[in-house]
């Protein structure tokens, strides 16, 4: 009998029955308040009935339409709304299945475009599973151990990690950049480095927020060197962090962004964004492939886009996603050694008595909630930051059901 892989671990111990918004219903009906969203996949929560009622009427009349060899209606609805919401110089867009399949589409094309062979990344990055995404990967070693070697070409430099350092942000951001510096004069010359790949808020590396000093001095450098600034919207796009990007918080021009999860509320897609002189540059056959720009997964992320807009999602994830981190700051207890956060993305990071990581806490206390109907994650390099991702559709309500769970497990644990 065939049998799931035995690596592929749940974190939690439901089984599915239905979904609905910010909640999940197991198999013998009990409900469940979802503040994993699918690793921040369901924007729109689960099976909103606009993105519900788009993917039914789509299958109806075409599952498959691939897209280097048919265009469909979904795919140029899709491509006129996000005319709508993405940085108006990002305006040529390449359409692909996975957050992985992405990063590398841009790895790809910023390559291509700057013929160097070298890219920047920064410590604690997330960017996929994939043998050139896992070496671009630094949140843990679980992502790229045991099928060296890796992609070469990959340079790792530091991001203003200030609890870690235990500095201020500010002492943390002029280290980081000072090392950058220290890297293009001892590792890689800047001039053979096709990009700098960095996400605005480290996702599995532990929910931590970059700065906009941190930014503007990329982009000071990018700009100095000839440099292609990406930055890595996987997480934090389609107005999970309370902005449409996360680097809208930060004041930054990117030259290129990548996005999935968010985008189509639980449909497999994603893409880059790029000005149309940058991807013009992109080698001919470069870009393509048999899923992408699916025709069904295109109507639920038109759908979803409308809905973001029309229900003032982004909006809603600023306004409760201060609730949630003003909330989790206030139940913070002994061994939660810091609570950040950026919109619908807070962690609290678990440490124990010496400062070092208490990794079996956070998961004691992640699956204490799960048996009390939170489900929750966890992440960072030693999975010990528990990490609070509801969809954007979560009501105060939610918020405040959620934390009173939550400050009942941390006295549980």
């Amino acid at each position: 009998m065939a049998a799931l892989s035995p690596h592929l671990k749940q974190a939690t111990p439901v089984t599915v029955d239905h979904a609905f918004g910010s909640s999940v219903y197991d198999i013998e009906g009990r409900r469940h308040l979802d503040f994993t969203a699918g690793i921040g996949v369901v924007s729109t929560g689960h099976c909103h009935p606009r993105v519900v009622a788009a993917a039914q009427q789509q299958v109806g009349s075409l599952i498959h339409g691939q897209y280097t060899t048919v265009q469909h209606r979904p795919l140029l609805e899709l491509t006129e709304r996000l005319t709508h919401v993405l940085p108006q110089h990002l305006d040529t867009l390449f359409f692909a299945n996975s957050g992985s399949e992405a990063v590398e589409a841009a790895l790809r094309l910023t390559r291509q475009a700057t013929g160097r062979p070298n890219v920047v990344v920064f410590h604690g990055g997330f960017h996929g599973r994939t043998v050139a995404t896992a070496s671009m990967t630094t949140s843990g070693t679980r992502f790229s151990a045991g099928f060296s070697p890796l992609m070469p070409g990959v340079h790792v430099a530091p991001f203003p990690t200030a609890y870690r350092y235990g500095w201020s942000e500010q002492q943390a951001t002029e280290f980081a950049l000072q090392e950058l510096d220290y890297l293009f004069a001892t590792v890689t010359a800047a001039n053979e480095v096709a990009a700098f790949v960095v996400e605005p808020v480290l996702g599995e590396g532990g929910y931590i927020p970059g700065n906009a000093q941190f930014f503007a001095g990329l982009r000071e450098r990018a700009d100095r060197h000839g440099i292609l600034l990406v930055m890595d919207e996987i997480q934090t796009g389609f107005g999970r962090t309370g902005r449409y990007f996360g680097h809208q918080h930060f004041d930054v021009r990117p030259d290129v962004i990548t996005f999935a999860k968010g985008i189509a509320s639980g449909f497999p897609l994603s893409g880059i964004a790029a000005s149309e002189e940058l991807m013009s540059q992109a080698w001919p056959g470069s870009q393509g492939g048999t899923f992408g720009a699916n025709a069904v997964a295109c109507a639920a992320a038109v759908a979803t886009i409308d809905v973001i807009a029309e229900e003032q999602l982004v909006e809603n994830a600023a306004s409760r996603g201060a609730q949630l981190l003003d909330g989790a700051k206030e139940r913070a207890i002994d061994g939660i050694g810091d609570v950040r956060g950026l919109g619908l993305m807070v962690g609290s990071e678990f440490t124990a008595s010496d400062g070092s990581p208490d990794t079996a806490r956070a998961q004691a206390v992640q699956q204490e909630a799960a048996r009390r109907g939170l489900l929750l994650l966890t992440c960072g390099a030693h999975m010990n930051v528990v990490r609070m991702i509801p969809p954007l559709v979560v009501t105060e309500e939610e918020i405040n059901e959620g934390l009173t769970i939550w400050s009942e497990v941390l006295a549980a644990v």
